[in-house]
């Protein structure tokens, strides 16, 4: 792994970031927790003391529904309650009772905050136990008890106190307290007696309605405790104030006990920060990486092998817009190179063009210097009156020149005029055979002369039908018919073959007896004044143009067309497409 990837920087962040807000949560708790838990805790118990002031409006002040209400309170808070009257002085309540039904009538047991501890209640008490209790009766009907001890066997009764046997069928007792309920509840005697000689002083600010706050320590165990007082509607006819007291001991205790628990668990916090921060900066990281390598793929003009990332977040985007772009890029530069490649053909086209043209001029200076150079010696010649006996000779020669100059002349228009692309052909039906018999008869005299042969060898067809351009195809077969006859050995056998070479494809081959063409020269005998002669020997005779028509008139009709050394000498060939059918060109 490299010390500046993408994955160290995130995994170093992801972890300093893990553990400055570890370090910054312990802070907070060791420095703030306490003082949030008692500022929540309070304004708590100023709203459920609202609440319960409105309870106790609607109930008045009713010893039957005052005990509940207030015992509620104290369960649901974990609180100490009282109600005071107008001097502070506590007004009994006992908030915590127990009704017995025995055989003959129901006996309320009161829980007194004195004489007795919590553990000294049953417990997990529910309606319908049968519970057994020694006590004081209270009034004279026997109806509400003092209860002295709650007996769980067959125990003597002691002297002086009442048993109570019955079934529970109502009770409210400490529940949810978090410290001796009795203990607590009667440090509300020793907190008023410290309390209440300087309360009047507080008497204007009870009257506003706004709780009255206050903090009290327990001298012999330490504990701190909120005191809460609000005044309570006057449904009495006399001022009635709520006490609330509670305990701050469970937030202190909670955080030290936080502050052991971190030191405990801040080494595995550390491992799995270390593990999360890792497993996270590879998943962040993963799709960078590989965005990397494909841009760097890219750099290298490498469009190949770029992987997708299957998700519908940016890294998907950027990833499907990299292997779009790598597409684009790579058409581009295929057609870039395509183009490349076809500048490139044009630019060795355009040598080869001008090299052509160069040597046209030269090829055209040298055929026409000669026989004007000729022409004009015997012009002078007969000017001059030399050789008079000759004059007819001479005149000849001259008019001999004069058609080689013509026929230059012509067969350069033709050329141009096919290198120009202004030749259209005019196809139809062409009988092949009748067109090469004929075209060979203007080439009797010539043949007579060299004693040559014709053979004309159409495989057992009367007439093979092509579609061509019948003028354009007599100028190819005397033009390839002239050149046989021209570079044939004197008394050998002209043979022209007709035949079916594929599927609706007809070649036909001229071949004649003689020296074999040199391989270097058989593409560049279709080139301009091109000879296989390098003295270029007028006595042959030629333009030296012929074969160049030849092949632009078939790559107008789209044929094949060629030339192979043969065993008896030299073979020219041309394809054309056959016609099915009767009808011929005459």
């Amino acid at each position: 792994m490299r010390r500046h990837s993408v994955v160290v920087k995130l995994f170093v962040v992801t972890s300093v970031l893990i553990l400055a807000v570890f370090s910054l949560v312990m802070l907070a708790e060791g420095l703030f927790f306490e003082r949030f838990y008692r500022t929540s805790k309070i304004h708590t118990l100023e709203r459920s003391m609202n609440e319960f002031a409105e309870q106790y409006r609607q109930a008045g002040f009713n010893s039957q529904q005052l005990p509940r209400l207030l015992g509620s309170f104290m369960n649901n808070h974990d609180v100490s309650t009282s109600i005071l009257n107008e001097n502070f002085g506590r007004i009994p309540v006992n908030p915590y009772f127990l009704v017995v039904q025995t055989a003959s009538k129901p006996v309320t047991i009161l829980i007194s905050l004195e004489g007795l501890e919590g553990k000294a209640i049953p417990k997990d008490l529910k309606t319908g136990d049968q519970l057994v209790v020694d006590g004081i009766f209270m009034d004279e009907k026997d109806t509400v008890l003092h209860p002295i001890a709650f007996q769980t066997g067959n125990k003597q009764l002691e002297d002086g106190l009442v048993r109570v046997t019955g079934k529970v069928t109502d009770f409210l007792l400490p529940e949810r307290r978090s410290y001796n309920p009795f203990y607590q509840d009667g440090l509300i005697n020793q907190t008023l007696q410290e309390w209440a000689p300087q309360a009047d002083q507080y008497r204007s600010e009870l009257q506003s309605g706004k709780p009255l706050q206050m903090t009290w320590s327990d001298n012999w165990s330490g504990i701190e405790y909120a005191i809460l007082v609000k005044a309570l509607p006057n449904v009495t006819g006399g001022e009635r104030y709520l006490f609330v007291m509670a305990s701050l001991q469970p937030v202190g205790e909670a955080v030290e006990i936080l502050k052991q628990y971190f030191i405990y668990i801040a080494p595995l916090i550390l491992i799995l920060a270390v593990i999360l921060s890792l497993i996270y900066s590879r998943i962040v990281s993963r799709p960078l990486v590989m965005l990397s390598r494909s841009a760097a793929r890219l750099a290298k003009l490498n469009f190949t092998g770029q992987h997708e990332i299957r998700s519908k977040d940016e890294f998907g985007e950027l990833s499907r817009n990299l292997i779009s772009l790598s597409q684009n890029l790579d058409t581009a530069l295929k057609e870039l190179k395509q183009a490349n490649v076809t500048l490139q053909e044009d630019i060795e086209e355009k040598k080869k063009s001008e090299e052509l043209r160069k040597e046209l001029i030269a090829n055209i200076s040298h055929e026409l210097k000669t026989p004007l150079g000729i022409v004009k010696g015997f012009a002078e010649g007969l000017q001059d009156g030399i050789a008079g006996d000759k004059k007819d000779r001479y005149l000849a020669l001259i008019v001999h020149e004069t058609d080689r100059m013509n026929d230059l002349i012509m067969d350069m228009l033709e050329l141009s005029k096919f290198e120009a692309k202004a030749v259209r052909l005019q196809p139809g039906t062409l009988a092949l055979v009748s067109l090469i018999r004929k075209a060979a008869d203007s080439f009797s005299r010539q043949m007579e002369s060299k004693q040559l042969v014709l053979e004309v060898n159409s495989h057992g067809e009367g007439e093979w039908f092509v579609h061509a351009d019948p003028r354009r195809i007599e100028q190819v077969v005397l033009n390839l018919l002239s050149n046989a006859i021209r570079h044939a050995m004197e008394n050998s056998i002209i043979g022209i073959e007709i035949s079916r070479t594929a599927p609706g494809q007809i070649t036909t081959v001229i071949e004649n007896s003689g020296s074999p063409i040199a391989e270097e020269d058989l593409t560049r005998l279709w080139d301009h004044f091109y000879r296989a002669e390098r003295s270029r020997d007028r006595k042959s005779g030629g333009t030296g143009l012929g074969l160049a028509i030849v092949k632009h008139i078939m790559e107008l009709h789209a044929g094949g067309f060629g030339v192979n050394n043969t065993e008896r000498g030299v073979a020219f060939y041309f394809n054309l497409t056959e016609i099915k059918g009767d009808n011929h060109y005459e």
